[in-house]
C-alpha cells in the first residue's frame, strides 16, 4: 500500500489546477499517517535514516579567485508534517553547529500537506545561523500549501528569501552572489531577474534541478538542488527506485554533475520525507561544499 502511495504521491504532474485533488489525497494521507505517530515510529527505529554531513570541494577559475575559501551549507527537503519526525530536525541542526559554515543555503520544501507546518521548524529556522547569512528558496510543497505562510516563517527568523533574485556576500565575499530562482514549475521563474546584477561568482539556487531547464543561457559557477531525494526509497548501491517528474530531475537524482558549459551542479538527498515516512538507503544529509 505505501509504495502504491508513494508513487501516485511523489509523481504527481505538477499543475496548479490540480490542487483540489492534491489537497483530498493530502488529507487522506494524513489520517493514514495517523497525524504523525507512523513517523514517530519510523525515526525511532531508523527508517527516517540519520543525518550525514557530505562534503564536495569546488575549484575556481582563476580570474574569479576567492580570498578565502568559501564553506557553503546546504539542507533541503524538510517536509515538515506528519511524514517526518520533528527529531530529524534537531539532529540537522546540531550537524550545522557542529560544521560551522560560513553561509548556510536553504533548498525549499518546507512543509507537507499544510503550511501551517511550518511552526515544527520554529526551533530549527531560529536557532540556525551563519557568519554570512541564511538565504532560502521555496519548493513546490511550499506553493502548493501556501508559500506566504512559508515565506512569512522564514523571514521572521532571518532567513533571506530570493524569488528571482540575488544578494551579494558581505565581505571579503563581496563579488560573490547567491542566486535564487523561483521553483520552476509551479512558481513564476526568471533568471533574468535571478541573475540580474550578480557578481562575477554566481552561486545558483534552485529547489530543483529542474532550475537548469530555466536556465535561459545564465552563467553560474556552482548550483544547489534538492526535491529528488536521492529517491527517497532506493536500492544499496544508491539507486533509487522513484524518480520524480521533470527533465532535468529525472536526470540528476542525486550527486555531483560536472556541466560542460557551467560550474557543477550538486543534489542533495534533503532532510525529510515525502508521501511516506520511510527512507531507505537515501539518508538525509547536511551538504558542506568548499568554494576555492
Amino acid at each position: 500500500m505505501y509504495s502504491a502511495i508513494f508513487t501516485s504521491f511523489f509523481r504527481m504532474p505538477r499543475h496548479k489546477h490540480q490542487r483540489p485533488i492534491r489537497n483530498a489525497t493530502e488529507r487522506i494521507l494524513n489520517a493514514v499517517l495517523m497525524n504523525g505517530w507512523l513517523a514517530g515510529l519510523s525515526y525511532r527505529l531508523g527508517g527516517q535514516g540519520r543525518v550525514g554531513v557530505t562534503y564536495q570541494d569546488v575549484e575556481l577559475g582563476a580570474e574569479r579567485r576567492l580570498a578565502q575559501p568559501l564553506r557553503i551549507g546546504f539542507a533541503s527537503d524538510f517536509h515538515a508534517g506528519p511524514t517526518t519526525h520533528p527529531a530529524l530536525f534537531d539532529d540537522l541542526l546540531a550537524a550545522i553547529r557542529a560544521e560551522r559554515p560560513d553561509v548556510l543555503l536553504l533548498g525549499g520544501d518546507y512543509v507537507s500537506f499544510d503550511a501551517h507546518n511550518v511552526d515544527s521548524l520554529r526551533a530549527f529556522l531560529e536557532g540556525v545561523r551563519a557568519p554570512l547569512g541564511v538565504y532560502g528558496v521555496v519548493g513546490n510543497h511550499d506553493i502548493w500549501n501556501g508559500r506566504g505562510v512559508v515565506e512569512d516563517a522564514l523571514r521572521a527568523a532571518g532567513v533571506e528569501v530570493l524569488v528571482n533574485r540575488n544578494a551579494a556576500l558581505p565581505a571579503p565575499f563581496g563579488h560573490v552572489s547567491i542566486c535564487g530562482i523561483d521553483d520552476p514549475w509551479t512558481g513564476d521563474p526568471s533568471a533574468g531577474a535571478t541573475f540580474d546584477g550578480a557578481g562575477a561568482v554566481r552561486i545558483y539556487l534552485m529547489h530543483s534541478p529542474d532550475g537548469l531547464f530555466r536556465l535561459e543561457r545564465q552563467r553560474f559557477d556552482v548550483g544547489f538542488a534538492g526535491h529528488t531525494h536521492g529517491g527517497q526509497i532506493a536500492l544499496p548501491d544508491g539507486a533509487p527506485l522513484f524518480r520524480p517528474s521533470g527533465p532535468c530531475s529525472r536526470e540528476y537524482t542525486y550527486g555531483r554533475y560536472d556541466l560542460p558549459d557551467n560550474g557543477p551542479l550538486i543534489v542533495s538527498r534533503g532532510v525529510g520525507c515525502s508521501g511516506i515516512p520511510l527512507r531507505l538507503n537515501a539518508d538525509p544529509e547536511l551538504l558542506v561544499c568548499t568554494l576555492r
